[in-house]
């Protein structure tokens, strides 16, 4: 397994592999690496010559320093997990001067709106930042294909778009929510989760799929309003927002209409662990 810091060697390695006509799958990470990381590296496998994994907690899409400073950085043992899938894997594990060089800036980025709803309410500038390094890591990988979990299916939507709008040949592939037995979406934040945290967090997966059960026959105040219910009850958690929106604009609604895909989005607080889970309802 080839391991790099370097933008150089990096770049010097994928342009190996595309005078050979090799196609890339490309999943980017920022560490502290799960089951439903490797879920998404084992598909890359299976439909590209080989992968490559970047494990780099981006500054810029933190709004909050003190959770970039509290997040998980593994390397060593996101290696060990990576090294048992395959040797067919390049992990670029880069410092930020490697990503963004001398200046750390994220660029203003119009997504269409996508950047304003949920997520972009709560973290200012966050979208920007995602939006910033993966252009520069899709520049410096040239990926073939890169896989995101729908666990972030706002952000998915958003890489989608810079796709789009910078008008890159990468193909953007949603891989479906990896969950724990007890439901609970896995993110790297878990590992924060103290045991009292851990027993109450899955009350946002159940429900979420009571609302999908409930979506076809209550109305989205009334669902709202039950959603609501549902947290104040609850000493562990505190709900940040719950909303259901349109997938092709993330925009929340009121009310139903017809020949129109929603999704249910959720943002509770555990102490200051900040967890988010989303579901298709129709």
């Amino acid at each position: 397994m080839h391991i790099y810091e370097k933008r150089r060697d990096i770049v010097s390695h994928v342009a190996t592999l595309l005078k050979e006509q090799k196609t890339i799958g490309f999943v980017p990470t920022m560490g502290a690496l799960h089951k439903g990381h490797m879920a998404l590296v084992e598909k890359a496998l299976k439909e590209n010559d080989t992968v490559i994994v970047s494990v780099f907690v981006n500054p810029t899409q933190f709004n909050n320093s003190e959770d970039l400073i509290n997040y998980p950085r593994t390397l060593e043992s996101d290696v060990a997990l990576l090294s048992k899938l395959s040797t067919n894997i390049v992990v670029f594990a880069p410092v930020p001067k490697e990503v963004y060089g001398a200046q750390m800036i994220s660029t203003n980025y119009d997504f269409e709106g996508l950047e304003n709803e949920m997520e972009g309410k709560f973290r200012p500038g966050h979208f920007d930042g995602v939006g910033t390094v993966l252009k520069r890591l899709f520049e410096i990988v040239s990926p073939t294909r890169a896989y995101f979990g729908e666990k972030d299916f706002q952000q998915l939507q958003i890489v989608k778009k810079l796709v789009e709008l910078e008008k890159m040949s990468v193909q953007i592939i949603g891989c479906p929510i990896f969950r724990e037995e007890n439901g609970l979406a896995l993110s790297s934040r878990n590992k924060r989760l103290n045991r009292k945290q851990l027993e109450a967090s899955p009350l946002i997966y159940k429900t979420l799929k009571q609302v999908k059960k409930d979506f076809g026959i209550k109305s989205v105040i009334e669902l709202n309003e039950w959603v609501s219910e549902q947290f104040k009850n609850n000493e562990i958690l505190e709900l940040e927002y719950f909303e259901i929106a349109k997938i092709s604009d993330l925009k929340s609604i009121k009310e139903k209409q017809q020949d129109t895909k929603y999704r249910a989005f959720i943002a509770a607080f555990a102490g200051k662990i900040r967890l988010i889970d989303n579901i298709a309802l129709n």
